[in-house]
């Protein structure tokens, strides 16, 4: 479990493309596993359109903002001032990544939906024009509704032999395969006019946003991981006096006997020393109104960023950013890919 976890956290910590990556490559083995169960159209003209458009896209493009960037991009925003102004550059980028990750699943869906051409068959099957067709000439039209919305189904006895039925059903797959195509066409252009657009603009407000992107998610983490292992520092202290007051009450009431020689145990110079280590991770706090005041503290007014003393701080909190400049920077966080 700890080797998966490491390599979570190694995935997290990885670049933006990277990350992109995985989310695409997890998009398509969701898409491949939903194809893989029987697709079935429900037939029905009022649900066939709903059912084809289709949930799942939708609901992989919730499932990615749920992600810890997110969560960190949320606190930044709703937290308090403090003693450290918000940049609204760094929420910007935060907004920015989080947005392409949540993105990317849904798009494939939609891409590799729009190439297959089953669920394009079946949203759009009802809603022919049968004047398009010669085989339906001689059909009233109830006939022609009902005709139409079981054209998704091959093995339907009134459209299995029908030559109709793989007109229409050709024509939508055709045009479902032509909107991909144009799709693909759309995306990739879109992606190069980014590329090349991006150099245009001034970088100096973008990697200072990246930078402190990159420092708040990393500074939660840390935070996260110094409280866990304070609490296990403070319950094992907490146990071991516990113990060691036991013992005592214990020798007091029955003699010094065999308690004696088990509290001699314990005192043992490596149970000191573990002892004495768990308490330097404490940092001092140790109680629990100390520490319920310092966890608001942390939430409320964050400290400046500023390392040394003799560094001048910045009007907003953000140490290191000099003098403003005169002219206007503009940044652009959308992805290379």
């Amino acid at each position: 479990m700890d080797k998966f976890r490491t390599l979570f956290q190694h995935f997290q910590c990885s670049s933006e493309l990277v990350m992109n990556g995985i989310c695409l490559l997890l998009a398509v083995v969701t898409v491949k596993l939903y194809s893989s169960f029987d697709f079935n159209c429900p037939r029905l003209a009022c649900y066939s359109a709903l059912y084809g458009l289709g949930l799942p896209p939708f609901s992989s493009a919730a499932s990615w903002p749920t992600g810890s960037q997110s969560v960190v991009m949320v606190e930044e925003w709703r937290r308090p001032a403090g003693h450290r102004g918000k940049d609204p550059g760094i929420i910007r980028f935060m907004f920015s990544s989080v947005l392409q990750r949540a993105l990317a699943a849904p798009l494939v869906w939609i891409l590799l939906a729009l190439l297959n051409g089953k669920c394009f068959v079946c949203a759009f099957s009802s809603s022919m024009d049968p004047d398009k067709f010669l085989d339906f000439a001689n059909m009233t039209p109830s006939q022609v509704q009902l005709f139409l919305a079981k054209v998704p189904c091959k093995e339907d006895e009134l459209v299995r032999d029908s030559p109709a039925r793989k007109a229409v059903s050709r024509y939508l797959q055709c045009l479902s395969q032509a909107l991909g195509w144009s799709f693909v066409l759309l995306t990739t252009l879109l992606a190069f006019v980014m590329c090349s657009v991006r150099p245009c603009f001034t970088q100096a407000a973008f990697l200072k946003s990246k930078y402190w992107s990159h420092y708040i998610d990393i500074e939660h983490k840390l935070f996260d991981e110094t409280c866990t292992e304070h609490a296990k520092a403070f319950a094992k202290v907490c146990i071991q006096q516990f113990f060691e007051a036991m013992i005592h009450d214990l020798e007091l009431g029955h003699g010094r006997g065999v308690l004696a020689a088990v509290s001699a145990g314990s005192a043992a110079p490596t149970a000191t020393d573990g002892a004495n280590e768990e308490r330097e991770k404490l940092h001092g706090i140790t109680d629990q109104g100390t520490m319920n005041r310092l966890l608001p503290c942390w939430h409320e007014g964050k400290p400046p960023l500023r390392l040394s003393q003799e560094e001048p701080l910045v009007g907003d909190g953000w140490a290191g950013g000099g003098s403003q400049p005169s002219r206007k920077e503009v940044a652009t966080y959308f992805s290379k890919v």
